[in-house]
């Protein structure tokens, strides 16, 4: 139940607010939750999530036990009621909560906005997409990812373009492994181009899989998390889900596969050509990758950069870009790469 609690109300929060921030005059909305379970993670560790609402939306929140008392703003309290319930069904439903669920609940109703009434338990149309797996579902945290998501359920070459931290590898992965477990494709193809990111690693032991895992790990860390490791190694030695460097993919006709390019700023011209040619029946290919972090050498063009170039508004083919407000790894990182972005480049046009 969710009620307005009149001005003069005293209110006691977690920390001082500092009353000169919040717009005058200052509401309070105070919310009860009947599961005390989802309650709890709902406020989640040492008060984290409700710390970042405060952060976000300007307002201060006071929890005890299940009940939460948000002070603020009328815009702030309606905004940060709206993501406390977001939140609560999430966890009604089984959802482990961490700070990118709060953040992309946050996103949402920021976009949403207060034009019509908000309803947690029977999302609107602009309700964000999700991919469900056997393991746990995947839903979209920002509208960019909401609208990859879109593209891949649709089209058969989707591109991923964007800074780190935008979800861009994840989703790719949780889609491919969505297609697997349903049975619409055989196999899952993992690629990436073995370009060593301004380090010299020298000589790698060990046969093919050994030598490429180290540039695949952060697939490799998206498959386990989102699969049941038993059913990830089994697919590993039965060759339902490969590893195939970049330079092993030409000749081949890849047929009944979900295709994952991960890193595919740092193909050549030549290679993506030579990739993309690769897409046969019933298969679906997704290619990712950050222009702003390109390992070739000076002078080479990027195969990303040309083939998005290339292959815009080509029937059947989509592309979503991610910008830095995408961000969903971690605040900081959201900065940092805005940052970056505005920074002059350097003298020798490396980025």
């Amino acid at each position: 139940m969710v009620k307005s609690a009149p001005e003069s109300s005293s209110f006691v929060s977690r920390r001082k607010p500092d009353r000169d921030s919040l717009n005058p005059p200052e509401t309070q909305v105070v919310i009860d939750f009947d599961d005390n379970r989802a309650a709890s993670a709902l406020v989640g560790p040492y008060g984290q999530n409700l710390a970042q609402i405060e952060r976000r939306l300007s307002v201060v929140v006071d929890s005890r036990g299940n009940h939460i008392t948000i002070g603020g703003s009328r815009e702030g309290c309606d905004a940060a009621r709206r993501v406390l319930e977001t939140l609560y069904a999430q966890a009604i439903s089984g959802h482990d909560l961490v700070q990118g669920d709060v953040e992309g609940a946050i996103r949402a109703v920021i976009a949403q906005g207060s034009l019509f009434e908000f309803d947690t338990k029977q999302p609107s149309a602009t309700a964000f997409e999700a991919i469900n797996l056997r393991k746990r579902p995947v839903r979209a945290r920002t509208a960019a990812q909401d609208s990859y998501i879109r593209a891949l359920k649709r089209h058969e070459l989707v591109f991923g373009v964007g800074p780190a931290g935008t979800g861009k590898t994840w989703l790719a992965v949780a889609h491919a492994a969505q297609l697997f477990e349903r049975k619409e494709v055989d196999r899952i193809i993992l690629s990436r181009p073995a370009v060593e990111a301004g380090e010299r690693l020298g000589f790698l032991p060990g046969d093919l899989r050994e030598k490429v895992d180290p540039y695949l790990r952060p697939i490799y860390d998206a498959l386990y998390d989102l699969m049941d490791a038993r059913i990830v190694e089994r697919a590993l030695q039965s060759g339902e889900i490969e590893i195939a460097p970049l330079a092993f993919m030409r000749g081949r006709t890849l047929t009944n596969a979900a295709i994952i390019l991960d890193e595919a700023q740092n193909t050549t011209s030549m290679q993506m050509k030579m990739f993309l040619t690769r897409l046969g029946e019933n298969s679906r290919m997704i290619i990712t990758g950050d222009p702003s972090q390109v390992d070739l050498p000076n002078g080479q063009t990027s195969g990303l950069a040309e083939a998005a170039r290339l292959l815009s508004g080509v029937e059947g083919i989509a592309q979503v870009q991610f910008r830095a407000e995408d961000v969903i790894r971690h605040e900081l990182v959201a900065r940092i790469v805005a940052a970056y972005e505005g920074a002059p480049s350097p003298a020798n046009g490396k980025s």
